[in-house]
Order: C-alpha cells, then structure tokens, then sequence
C-alpha cells in the first residue's frame, strides 16, 4: 500500500475503533519511519504535532527494546500495559522500518482494557493488522501528512499549507 492508501485505512481504523468503544481509544495515531535509526514522522493525527517528534523517543518507553528486534513482520503489534499519558500504548509493523505508533495522552492501556467495550473494539485494530500483513507499506517520494484529530481532518504539509 501507498502511505496515502495506509492513512486512510488507520483513520477508518480509528473511528471504527471509537465508535464500537463508545469513546477516543487512541487520540494518537503516527506514521513513523526508523530506517536507518532515523526517527522521522510520515502521518501523524493527533494533539500534539509540534511534541510528537521532540519527545518520541522517551514517549516509547517500554516499546522500544520491541521496536529494535527482528521478531516482528508487517501486520504484528504489541501492546504496552502501562504506558501512561504521553507513553505510547501500542505499535503495528506497517513495513521495513516503518511503524504505526498509537497512544491515549489520558489513559493507559491497562484502563482502556477494563472497559468491557475494548473486546469489540479490537476488531477493526486486527482487521488492519491483516490488511498491512497482505499489502505492507511501501514509500516512494515524500508525502508527509499532518491532521488535527478534532479538526476536520484538513491535511498539512510540514510548513503549515493546507494540502488538497
């Protein structure tokens, strides 16, 4: 899949999600590549754009021993536990070095599991998990992508411009 076709799919994703939990799982949603142990956003929905990057790699926590192993394929996830506000609770494989990195600024993922909704809203998170596994992501240029989540999902490039 192209990153345009992978964003689409992680956004209906989301609110596939949302809807079946009957409120925000993740409010953070990034496209992130590591090639060459470069961190660099390619996607990002969420609140904290100007933070994301400047603080990914504490905000990893216990992730990031997984995220350097060879044990993952496209479409494999982990969860972490305890990953509490701004800590990343979960990563998809998305391609060779490229990540989907998902996180709740207000809640762990231990308190997102209690809710009795969470069993439904696994769903749509394993249904991209099988549609990566088929199609990984692939990239060719640089088409990077910046949404506000609350907003009305209106692209922006990396100085500010709306894009079409």
């Amino acid at each position: 899949m192209t990153l345009d076709e992978t964003f689409a799919a992680i956004k209906a994703c989301a609110d596939q999600m949302d809807a079946r939990y009957g409120k925000t799982v993740f409010d953070e949603w990034a496209v992130v590549s590591l090639v060459e142990n470069k961190a660099r956003v390619l996607a990002y929905i969420g609140p904290r754009n100007d933070e994301f990057l400047k603080n990914f790699v504490n905000d990893l926590g216990a992730l990031r021993a997984e995220l350097h192993t060879d044990k993952y394929s496209a479409g494999d996830f982990e969860f972490a536990r305890h990953g509490v506000g701004t800590g990343h609770e979960a990563f998809m494989v998305l391609g060779s070095g490229l990540y989907l990195i998902c996180n709740n600024t207000h809640e762990s993922m231990d308190s997102i599991t209690k809710n009795g909704r969470w069993l439904g809203a696994q769903v749509p998170f394993a249904e991209l998990s099988d549609k990566i596994r088929a199609h990984p992501l692939t990239l060719s240029g640089d088409n990077t992508k910046f949404l506000k989540k609350q907003a009305s999902h209106q692209s922006r490039d990396r100085e500010g411009a709306s894009l079409v």
